[in-house]
């Protein structure tokens, strides 16, 4: 017996899962969302029933409705509508005919809405299709909507013909007037931009009018009133939207307007100061002429991203997703790619405030010698003996190599110096004259201070000279033309007196010393000092 009785609980346990789940089952068919569908009546929707109700779904329930007012009005199109309550909802009658009823499935009691209020609206609704109806089976109705809608249309095509005509003589207009405008300021491309402009707006104007027709043609008949009823309100909306936008914008365009306006009269304000400092009309101990125009611009950037700081909660849509979200990408994109940017700013800003050099001077940064033509945030640029313009970035300008020969005097000018090598044989008392001989034939070499003449090695060879000189030629530019005058005196001196420039190279020692007798020392055009 205890066996049987396990093997018949063994065979009934299945069971007890299986019917938690048929419970289950059965409260998600209740919890299923009520069914709906609408009643359209000459292209109108009159009311949405829903269901199931009594065994019929809604869509069985709206296709009943259906059919019974449309028989109603087949056999009297003019017959009136009117409604009663009954313990299932309130009755809605085309003449003597039930269209439908509204029951409690079909209302929304948590937002107020009653059989009977449901009704009622729905009733003005039915109204109308019903006189739609009728429009739509009146031949002498829609003849008149087809001729006023013909009159539309060509009024409609009158419109873009005049928009096309005064497209382009307005557009030809405004760009004569616009280039004599500005043809004395030399911006060439505001003509362009008036007449791109006066055509944008006319097709503003022509799609304007497109939706208008359209909207106006939909409406002329009964039963595509509704898309043209649509269409105009959607466009009223969207309108009215754009106005009120536009209009909630203005005061907050209206301060940030006043803001930037603000920090451009500061920074006017601080323009009319640093030309002052710049011209040194205006002395300060604590800012130089030539850091005056770095700090005007370091000064114009603050104030720029302070104004900025200050407007941005102001300005259209900055308070929406989309907004911040292009704020964060340009940032990202901002701070990705440009690291190599605001290195060579601040390597600018680096070499304006150390002042190695300034406009007009003549230097040599690396291998590129020439003179600075502007000293750039980003880039400075070198105009060279020959013409050429050399820009190089900051940021190798301040990893190599500069000298200024600008700054060797006090004053304007630069210095000049070239090497030759003269062998031991030659004295170089006889070397020192020769090449300061060569110097004072050179035009545009100072005679004060004096040119020098430095031995600065000692090779195996041979002895090198370096001849130093002074231009105080304005331009910097000339550079190249004196050092080419210097070299040629240089030759010619070191012809008439029989100096070869040349530095031996021998493979042997000679038999006799290469010696300068003492009587040879002063060999002219050197002079003995004087024994006084």
């Amino acid at each position: 017996m205890n066996l049987r009785r396990l093997a018949l609980a063994l065979l009934f346990l299945p069971l007890l899962f299986l019917l938690p789940r048929a419970g289950a089952q059965d409260g998600a068919r209740q919890d299923a969302p009520r069914q709906s569908a609408p009643v359209v009546i000459a292209n109108r929707t009159i009311i949405v029933l829903r269901g199931p109700i009594a065994g019929y779904t809604a869509e069985e329930r709206v296709r009943n409705s259906i059919d019974r007012i449309e028989a109603a009005l087949d056999s009297d199109p003019y017959a009136g509508i009117s409604f009663d309550d009954s313990e299932a909802g309130t009755r809605v009658l085309v003449g003597d005919t039930l269209a439908y009823i509204v029951t409690k499935i079909d209302i929304d009691a948590f937002s107020g809405e009653t059989s009977q209020i449901v009704a009622k609206e729905s009733a003005k609704r039915l109204e109308r299709a019903i006189v739609e109806r009728r429009e739509q089976h009146s031949l002498r109705y829609l003849a008149i909507a087809a001729a006023f809608a013909a009159g539309a249309t060509a009024v409609y095509a009158a419109i873009l013909w005049l928009l096309r005509w005064g497209n382009r003589r307005v557009g030809g207009w405004v760009s004569l007037a616009a280039e004599e405008k500005v043809r004395r300021f030399q911006l060439g491309n505001v003509p362009v931009f008036a007449k791109r402009f006066v055509a944008v707006l006319a097709w503003l104007l022509g799609l304007t009018a497109t939706v208008w027709w359209v909207a106006f043609v939909l409406q002329s008949f009964p039963y595509t009133r509704r898309w043209g009823e649509d269409l105009q309100i959607n466009l009223v909306d969207m309108a009215r939207q754009i106005v009120l936008a536009i209009l909630g914008a203005l005061p907050g365009i209206a301060f940030a307007i006043v803001i930037f306006f603000l920090a451009r009269l500061l920074i006017r304000l601080g323009d009319a100061f640093f030309d002052r400092v710049e011209h040194r009309s205006l002395q300060l101990t604590w800012l130089d002429h030539d850091t005056a125009r770095p700090t005007r611009r370091i000064f114009s950037i603050i104030v720029w991203v302070f104004a900025l700081a200050m407007a941005y909660p102001y300005l259209p849509g900055a308070q929406t997703e989309a907004f911040k979200g292009l704020s964060v990408l340009i940032g990202l994109m901002v701070s990705l790619g440009g690291a190599g940017v605001i290195g060579q700013a601040f390597s600018g800003f680096i070499l304006m405030y150390v002042r190695l050099f300034r406009r007009g001077d003549y230097v040599r940064i690396g291998d590129n010698e020439g003179t600075v033509s502007e000293l750039g945030m980003f880039a400075t640029r070198i105009r060279t003996g020959l013409g050429e313009e050399i820009s190089i970035s900051n940021a190798a300008v301040l990893a190599a190599t500069i000298k200024n020969y600008s700054r060797a005097v006090a004053g304007t000018g630069f210095v000049l110096d070239t090497v030759v090598t003269i062998g031991y044989s030659t004295p170089w008392r006889q070397v020192e004259a020769m090449l300061t001989e060569a110097a004072r034939r050179t035009d545009d070499i100072a005679r004060e201070p004096p040119p020098t003449v430095r031995q600065t090695a000692l090779s195996d060879f041979y002895a090198e000279y370096r001849l130093i000189a002074y231009s105080p030629a304005q331009s910097a530019a000339v550079r190249a033309d004196i050092l080419n005058r210097l070299h040629g005196h240089i030759q010619d001196v070191f012809n008439e007196h029989g100096v070869q420039i040349l530095s031996p190279h021998y493979m042997m020692d000679p038999r006799e010393p290469q010696l300068v007798p003492k009587d040879k020392w002063y060999a002219p055009p050197a002079k003995p000092p004087s024994t006084t």
